[in-house]
C-alpha cells in the first residue's frame, strides 16, 4: 500500500486491521482455543476483497509477453500461438506467475489448473503430429502436465474449444428448470402475481446471466431456453388456456430471446456512452438523419465459413446491427433509466414470437428478421398460429 501510495495514516489503520487477530469455533456455547491467523484477510468483510486486489495487482507485472486477466482470485494467462517459440514463451509467463505466487507465499492449487486452446484452423501445422503434443500440453512447478479441456467455466459462463455455446445453455437450462421445479413443489400457490414474482426473482436470472456474451441465434438453443418459460408459465391460474404465444402478452412478459437483444442494446449505449469499456472497439458514425449508426465490421474474404459464421454471432457483430434496428431519437439519450424504458416500449412494439416446437411463426423473430422485413408495429394482439398443442 505504500508502494501505491496511500496515506501513511490509513496504512498504519489497515495495519491494526490486520494485525494480532484470531479466530476460534463456538459450538453450542463452547468455545475452542484461539488460534492465530497469520495470513489472509478476514472473510465476509468488506475491506477484503479490495485487500486481496491490491495485493495481488503486481502480478501482472511478471507476465512480459502474453495478455493476463485478473478477476479476484481467478486469473488467465492468454496468447496466440504461432509458432513453437510461442508456446515456450507461454510457458515461461506461467512459469513466472507460479514463481510470484512462491515469493507472496501464495500456494496456487495447481491441480484446478485449466488449459483451453481455441483453434483457429484445425488444418494449420502446429496441431498436426509431432507438434500436437508440444502446442497443447503446458506444465506447472509440481511437474504436472496440463491438458486441453473440452470446456471451462470462466465466471460462470461455460466456454468450449470449439466457441459453441450449447454446453453453457444446456447447463444454465438445467439448472432453471430445477430451481423451477423447487418454486412448484415449495410453494401451494398458482396465483398470478405470486409466480411472476418468483420467476422474475429467482429462476429468469439463471437464464439471462451474462447473456450478450453467449446470445445464440440458433434455433435449438433458443427453443430449449423458451422451454423453461413455457413450460413455467403454463403453470399460473388464469393463462393456463392459453398457447405461449398469448400467454406473453397475457402476463405482459417478453421472450427470452427478445429480452436478450434488448441487453445487447443497452450494452452497446453503455459503451456508446463510456460506462463501461470498449474491448472489442465499436465505432460509430454520426449523422444528422441517421443519428448516431454504429460500423458493423466485417472479416477478410479469406476467413472460413466456420470462422465468418462464428464472427457474425459475435458481440462484436450483433451488438452493431441490433444497435442500427433502433431509431435514431434513442440514440442521443444518456439517462440510463429513460433509454431503457424508451427501448423497452421500442422493442414491444414488433410481435414477438419466439420459435416454438409446433408454432408456425413468421421469421426468426429477432428484431433483425422484423426490421428486414419492415414489419408493422404491433398495435393489437394478434393470435399465434398453432399447428400442436
Amino acid at each position: 500500500m505504500r508502494k501505491l501510495g496511500f496515506h501513511e495514516k490509513l496504512v498504519k489503520w489497515i495495519e491494526s486491521f490486520l494485525s494480532d487477530r484470531k479466530q476460534s469455533v463456538v459450538l453450542d456455547g463452547v468455545s475452542s482455543f484461539s488460534a492465530v491467523v497469520l495470513s489472509g484477510v478476514p472473510q465476509g468483510t468488506v475491506l477484503g476483497p479490495l485487500l486481496f486486489i491490491i495485493f495481488i495487482n503486481d502480478m501482472k507485472l511478471c507476465v512480459m509477453g502474453s495478455i493476463i486477466r485478473l478477476f479476484a482470485d481467478d486469473t488467465r494467462i492468454l496468447r496466440h500461438i504461432f509458432s513453437i517459440e510461442d508456446v515456450g514463451a507461454l510457458q515461461q509467463d506461467l512459469n513466472c506467475v507460479l514463481e510470484w505466487a512462491k515469493c507472496n507465499n501464495m500456494a496456487l492449487n495447481e491441480n484446478k489448473f485449466e488449459l483451453l486452446v481455441h483453434k483457429h484452423s484445425s488444418q494449420s501445422a502446429l496441431f498436426e503430429l509431432p507438434f500436437t503434443v508440444l502446442t497443447q500440453t503446458y506444465q506447472v512447478s509440481s511437474g504436472s502436465i496440463i491438458l486441453p479441456s473440452e470446456s471451462v467455466k470462466d465466471l460462470g459462463v461455460m466456454v468450449s474449444s470449439d466457441l459453441s455455446w450449447k454446453p453453457h445453455i444446456c447447463m444454465i437450462a438445467q439448472r432453471a428448470t430445477k430451481v423451477a421445479a423447487w418454486v412448484l413443489s415449495a410453494f401451494k400457490t398458482r396465483d398470478k402475481c405470486t409466480m411472476l414474482t418468483l420467476y422474475k426473482s429467482i429462476i429468469r436470472s439463471h437464464l439471462e446471466y451474462c447473456c450478450p456474451l453467449w446470445n445464440s441465434s440458433s434455433k435449438c438453443n433458443i427453443q430449449q431456453l423458451e422451454g423453461v418459460q413455457r413450460s413455467f408459465t403454463s403453470r399460473i391460474d388464469s393463462v393456463q388456456h392459453l398457447d405461449y404465444w398469448q400467454r406473453l402478452r397475457a402476463l405482459n412478459l417478453m421472450s427470452l430471446q427478445r429480452r436478450r437483444e434488448r441487453y445487447i442494446i443497452i450494452h452497446v449505449w453503455k459503451i456508446l456512452n463510456g460506462r463501461c469499456p470498449n474491448d472489442v472497439d465499436i465505432k460509430f458514425l454520426e449523422s444528422k438523419r441517421h443519428g448516431k449508426k454504429a460500423v458493423v465490421p466485417s472479416l477478410t474474404k479469406s476467413s472460413s465459413k466456420r470462422n465468418q459464421t462464428l464472427y457474425d454471432n459475435s458481440f462484436a457483430v450483433i451488438g452493431p446491427r441490433l444497435w442500427n434496428t433502433i431509431p435514431p431519437n434513442l440514440h442521443s439519450i444518456e439517462d440510463p433509466e429513460h433509454f431503457k424504458s424508451m427501448l423497452t416500449d421500442f422493442v414491444k412494439s414488433f410481435p414477438d414470437e419466439p420459435p416454438i416446437p409446433g408454432y408456425s411463426g413468421r421469421n426468426g423473430n429477432s428484431l433483425l428478421d422484423w426490421n428486414s422485413t419492415k414489419a408493422e408495429p404491433l398495435l393489437c394482439g394478434r393470435s399465434a398460429t398453432l399447428m400442436t398443442r
